[in-house]
């Protein structure tokens, strides 16, 4: 085994011995996946144009794009952006779903060395209004859909140019002229205004851009050093107050393809097939979707957002091969009537993320599709993806997995972050590797607090995340630090919870939390959404999480429950936990007392 990069320390002879998930590896899987490449992120595009030019690289809605037509639209775009004023280190914002503009917008922007800055559809004004504005973003390409809330914060945020395209742009006849009757409706019905992007409003249209583009000058080809210079700018942290970017390199993001890559033994490149219906400007669905593919040459199915038949028919047309996504993802497939009878089998291996996988999920997924479903885990800050379980029938049920190549990982106390807890004990778990970030955008203060440097150089990312370490190294998240509740003196994992509620047949979704409680500090509250067609009491689901077979001591068991129709979700399936406890400081909640 070589010596491991990594950014900001200097290099190091492993120490075998303190990395027992290398023993644990699936056969196949590479310690190490250095030296890496010293290229941008969009060389990975351009090598798989260049070997693979009439390969399907882009499926939307029944239209084609192969990987040559794609670097040529990348191209395209890029002269335009450089005809708008972009340079190196410019951000970018995109305010898109996933459809072709976004790969195309997103690898246009990396060629001329500028940053990347994706950006949540569902944003509020106030959240889009910061988020555009801490970037220092100019230029902005929307969809013409979300162009009002754009427009609302256009001036807040000091745009200078807003490019809006059309979902319809890239979508074959007759759907890109039956589309826009269907949205004309539903706009109308929903009270929006239509058109969304009013005559003389202060836009450029894409297809107007990319049609001029040829008679443009080529764009520049700036010198990028991989390991200094930004590709993204990834936002985190919205939901506990104004989110913070996430400074991410192309050393970092082409660290965690190849990473990524090498753990899935058996992928064909340029004969794989991709499911992308995570979101793009989420750091999950950015690398393990959508740069994973082009790192691979595999076709990238797209869909805009998660709509349950969307979805089954493209499983049934497109035969994916591949499907990175979520919990609720998997849930909505297995809970689909008829699913079992449905010819959705092209699917070898899923990574699931962004949430716990109730092992019942996966279980089920695997009957109705035959796919390995394995539960990995990551974060914004790490270009996410640290571990993963391995894809060959030796995923360990409960745990994230092995640390993948070139990653190292350490089981800190919670207060002491230089000091490691006996094998085997809960502490925070701390992550070193080439796909950490540099830190956060314009804040040095959170970055101190998050990333920190040993006596060996060795760059640490504090997850806040609170895990445990088997002896043949599968590590196991017990939950958040700062989720973790306090009863009576004793500590409290809310997931330990969630998973039993979730191994109830009734129980479709559950979230567990602390709540202020007189005598004990605090107490545990259950928010629990019930299966279709199903009741049930507070006494039924605490009773069950009182059986014995689960080992949960009385503090643990829930005190409280909530029933509600639905939970409060990101949109990538991540409970806003939260969200709710803020929601009961505000109201008398209905509860049910054990």
């Amino acid at each position: 085994m070589g010596p491991i990069a990594l950014p900001g320390g200097p290099m190091e002879e492993p120490i075998v011995e303190s990395r027992p998930w290398l023993a644990s590896y699936p056969r196949g899987v590479p310690p190490t996946v250095s030296p890496l490449p010293a290229v941008p992120l969009h060389g990975l595009l351009e090598d798989a144009a260049r070997r693979h030019p009439g390969a399907p690289a882009i499926s939307f809605f029944g239209g084609r794009m192969t990987y040559g037509k794609l670097a040529a639209e990348v191209e395209r775009f890029a002269r335009v952006l450089t005809g708008l004023g972009v340079e190196k280190g410019d951000r970018v914002g995109l305010v898109l779903p996933n459809a072709p503009q976004y790969v195309v917008a997103y690898y246009a922007t990396l060629r001329l060395g500028a940053v990347v800055v994706g950006n949540n559809p569902l944003y509020t004004e106030r959240e889009l209004a910061h988020q555009l504005g801490d970037a220092g973003i100019e230029v902005c390409v929307v969809l013409d859909s979300l162009y009002p809330k754009v427009a609302a914060v256009r001036r807040e945020a000091r745009l200078s140019e807003v490019v809006v395209t059309k979902i319809t742009d890239y979508m074959p006849f007759p759907l890109a002229q039956l589309a826009p009757l269907q949205r004309r409706r539903e706009a109308r019905h929903e009270g929006q205004p239509w058109p969304p992007v009013p005559r003389g409003a202060p836009v450029r249209w894409w297809r107007d851009l990319m049609r001029r583009a040829e008679s443009l000058p080529a764009a520049p080809r700036p010198d990028i050093d991989p390991s200094r210079d930004l590709a993204g700018l990834i936002y985190t942290g919205g939901t506990t107050g104004l989110s913070k970017g996430a400074m991410l390199t192309h050393e970092n993001l082409v660290a965690n393809v190849k990473q990524t890559a090498a753990w899935l033994t058996d992928v064909r490149e340029a004969g794989e097939s991709l499911m992308c219906v995570l979101p793009f400007f989420h750091s999950y669905g950015m690398t393990v979707g959508m740069n994973l593919g082009v790192g691979i040459a595999a076709k990238l199915v797209l869909l805009p957002r998660f709509d349950l038949r969307q979805v089954l028919s493209a499983l049934e047309k497109e035969r994916p091969t591949l499907f990175p996504g979520v919990p609720r993802l998997y849930i909505a497939i297995n809970e689909a009537p008829g699913a079992s009878s449905r010819n959705i089998h092209s699917i070898r291996a899923c990574l699931s993320g962004a949430a716990p996988l109730p092992p019942a999920v996966a279980e089920t997924f695997h009957r109705i599709t035959g796919a390995s479903l394995v539960e990995g885990y990551g974060l914004t800050e790490a270009s996410p993806v640290t571990h993963a379980n391995p894809l060959d029938g030796t995923a360990r049920i409960g745990s994230i997995g092995l640390p993948l190549p070139d990653t190292d990982c350490r089981i800190a106390e919670l207060d002491d972050w230089t000091k490691d807890v006996p094998p085997g004990a809960p502490g925070e778990l701390l992550v070193s590797g080439p796909q950490v970030m540099r830190g956060y955008w314009n804040r040095p203060d959170e970055t101190a607090a998050v990333i920190r440097t040993d006596a060996s150089g060795r760059r640490w990312l504090l997850t806040g995340d609170v895990a445990t370490m088997d002896p043949d190294g599968f590590f196991r998240i017990v939950d958040r630090k700062k989720d973790m509740i306090i009863v009576s003196g004793f500590n409290v994992y809310p997931t330990e919870i969630e998973q039993v509620l979730y191994r109830h047949p009734k129980v479709l979704k559950a979230c567990v939390a602390g709540v202020p409680d007189p005598k004990t500090g605090e107490a545990v509250k259950a928010y629990v959404v019930l299966r279709d067609g199903q009741t049930a009491t507070s006494e039924e689901l605490v009773a069950f999480c009182r059986d014995p077979r689960f080992g949960l001591a009385g503090y643990r068991v829930p005190k409280l429950i909530e029933f509600r129709d639905s939970l409060p979700e990101t949109l990538v399936g991540k409970v806003l936990r939260r969200a709710l406890t803020e929601e009961d400081r505000g109201r008398a909640a209905p509860l049910a007392e054990a």
